[in-house]
């Protein structure tokens, strides 16, 4: 029987990633992110290459009304979920917590946690209804260790471990799945989108180490979802070989030091 995977945050990165990945393992795709025309470049390369079917929807998972929409109108071959991704997420500048802009904390909050409780509402309780399914939840490093800096984005990571163990437990005694992944320095937009754009700052977060690329974490991902019905994958901490934790990272040509000097090159964990 194919499967059904439903992947937020697709248009880029980890989340591309994955339905390329996925793709390959003949699983259906639904695939989710603000930005249409590139789900749709997305979606006609991953028809041509691997002759799936795949759904794209045009959502902003921090709309609740426009989620439940979106998840209950998808049509009829799309509508039983078994796998779902939550992977959008984001974050929002590196000020300590007495200069935080306001704006920027609500974004993170909106996407990063209540993006995630929107899309598993909807999702989940088609699962439970079916018994069966997968949610695999994509975190960060930062779910387990804080930076200054990063309060807010940490908090919305710790929030996510804090769901996918609660989750867990809510759909304890059925064939329901719930894994989380959490990287540490990914090579995709995320410093870009944390750094609004300025790409010499998000170059920085990499300069001088060799950090992991999507499909690194798009490999662990089908890694959990690929296992036997008996075994739940509950947690994964991927880190690059030159990453030890948030803030201590090896640089070529560079004084090894505890808190990286340049502010920009501090913290990009997905």
């Amino acid at each position: 029987m194919t499967q059904t995977a439903f992947i937020s945050g697709a248009s880029s990165g980890i989340g591309e990633a994955c339905a390329k990945a996925l793709a390959k393992e003949g699983f259906r795709l639904i695939l989710v992110a603000r930005r249409l025309p590139l789900l749709e470049a997305l979606a006609q390369t991953l028809r041509n290459t691997y002759n799936v079917d795949v759904h794209c929807l045009e959502l902003d998972v921090s709309d609740a009304k426009a989620v439940e929409d979106k998840i209950s109108s998808l049509p009829e071959d799309f509508q039983a979920i078994d796998l779902l991704i939550n992977n959008a997420g984001l974050a929002q500048g590196l000020d300590k917590i007495h200069e935080g802009n306001l704006s920027d904390w609500d974004t993170m909050i909106d996407v990063n946690i209540k993006g995630l409780l929107y899309v598993s509402r909807f999702v989940i309780a088609g699962m439970v209804k079916r018994q069966r399914g997968h949610i695999i939840n994509v975190g960060s490093i930062s779910s387990h260790q804080v930076y200054s800096g990063g309060a807010v984005y940490c908090a919305t990571k710790f929030a996510v471990k804090a769901l996918s163990r609660a989750i867990k437990m809510d759909v304890h005694g059925s064939p329901i799945r719930v894994s989380q992944i959490d990287p540490g320095f990914v090579n995709t937009n995320y410093a870009v989108t944390r750094f609004k754009g300025n790409q010499q700052k998000a170059d920085a977060v990499y300069e001088g180490m060799t950090p992991l690329a999507a499909s690194d974490i798009a490999d662990a991902i089908v890694y959990c979802a690929t296992r036997p019905a008996h075994v739940n994958i509950a947690e994964m901490l991927i880190l690059p070989t030159d990453q030890t934790c948030s803030h201590l990272v090896h640089r070529d040509d560079q004084e090894e030091v505890t808190h990286t000097p340049r502010k920009e090159a501090h913290e990009s964990c997905s």
